[in-house]
Formats: structure tokens, sequence, C-alpha cells
């Protein structure tokens, strides 16, 4: 049986608040469960918008990395009221994204929040001017550039996918005067750290295997 274990309640109700947007976003969302060094425990969702959010709890895993339904992880943190949780049955085998690597990311510049913001709800009012049949934008739509943030040697091109999962997560949530958005990126990966959380996206799409 898997165990969770926290020694501050607000990280419990950080990692729980995570979760809840997930499951908001897509009720049948599963939560990875990934233990780094000693006390900390990264959760990754995939969002609907083909792009991966993440969170960091201080806290204890056993075993060190498993998935779970974000319904069944999100119950236990709201009904277990103890330090130690079983986050739900392994359902290892949903998970199906590739994580991104630990190492070699440069700090490439910073946005503010705002403006972040401000960009994610006039590409969000445009894409429901261009919905498509499935009640969905359609893909050109969200791989539009809507950013380009250059340094460190290195030019990167944020997608409006992107900034939807920011939203969507609640990343943006009323960000003040002072919040900014962190872009770092690898040869292969683009990240953006806001103050609730992560979304992380390849820069690139993978080669087709040949057949």
């Amino acid at each position: 049986m898997p165990e969770l274990v926290f020694t501050d309640p607000a990280e419990r109700n950080d990692l729980g608040a995570f979760v809840a947007r997930a499951v908001r976003l897509d009720q049948q969302a599963v939560v990875r469960l990934k233990a780094r060094g000693g006390d900390t425990v990264d959760a990754w969702v995939s969002t609907p918008f083909d792009v991966l959010a993440t969170r960091s709890a201080t806290a204890a895993l056993d075993p060190g990395d498993v998935t779970v339904s974000g319904n069944e992880l999100l119950a236990a943190l709201a009904v277990v009221r103890g330090d130690r949780l079983d986050p739900g049955h392994p359902q290892d085998m949903l998970w199906r994204a590739a994580l991104p690597p630990t190492k070699h990311w440069q700090r490439v510049d910073t946005l503010p929040a705002r403006v972040v913001a401000d960009l994610a709800d006039r590409g969000l009012a445009l894409a429901r001017e261009n919905t498509g049949p499935h009640g969905t934008p359609p893909a050109s739509l969200l791989d539009q550039t809507v950013l380009t943030v250059t340094g460190d040697g290195m030019e990167v091109k944020v997608p409006l996918r992107c900034l939807f999962a920011l939203s969507g997560m609640g990343f943006l949530a009323d960000p003040d005067a002072t919040e900014e958005i962190r872009v770092t990126a690898t040869d292969s990966w683009l990240r953006l750290d806001a103050r609730y959380g992560a979304v992380v996206r390849r820069r690139h799409a993978l080669l087709p295997l040949l057949v």
C-alpha cells in the first residue's frame, strides 16, 4: 500500500489545491507522485492542453514513484486528517507522458505575471471564437507562439497552450505587481514556474518512428 507522509499541514493543503485543479480540468486525471531527495515529492499531471503541470510538496513517499487516481488522492487529502495517508490504488499503467530531465536547465528570463495572465485571457477569448467541433480550440491555435523569450544564449518560443495550462491550473490567479514567471529551458524542454506551480512542455515535437 502506498504511503504519503506530511509534517506540515500547509504542504498537504497546497497539494490538495493542485490536485483539485487538475481534477476540475479532467475528471479522469491521474497524478504521478515522485520522490526527489529525502523530503520532497513532485506531483505531476497531464493537462488537456498537452502540457504537464507540476507542484512540489515537502513530504515523504513510499514507494518513491507511483501514479494514482486524482479523485482518490483528492478524497484522501480531504478526509484523512492524520499526517500519513494512502494516496490511492497504484495505476502506473495509466501514466503515458515522459517526464523532463532534472538537470541541465538554463534560466532564460523572467516575465511579469500580470502580462502573462493578460495574454492568457486574450487567448481564451480568441479560443472561444474558434471552438472546434468537439468544443475545443484547434491545435493550430494552441500551437501559436505568443511569447519569444531570449537569454543565456537561448531563444525560447512559448505556445498559447502553455498559457492555457498555467491559467487552467490556477497558477495565474490574481498575480500582484511584483510576481514573475520564471522561464527555464533545456535543449528539448520548456518550463514556466509561477507562484503556485509550473507547466512543462517539449520544445520540439518528437520525430515519428519509421516502420
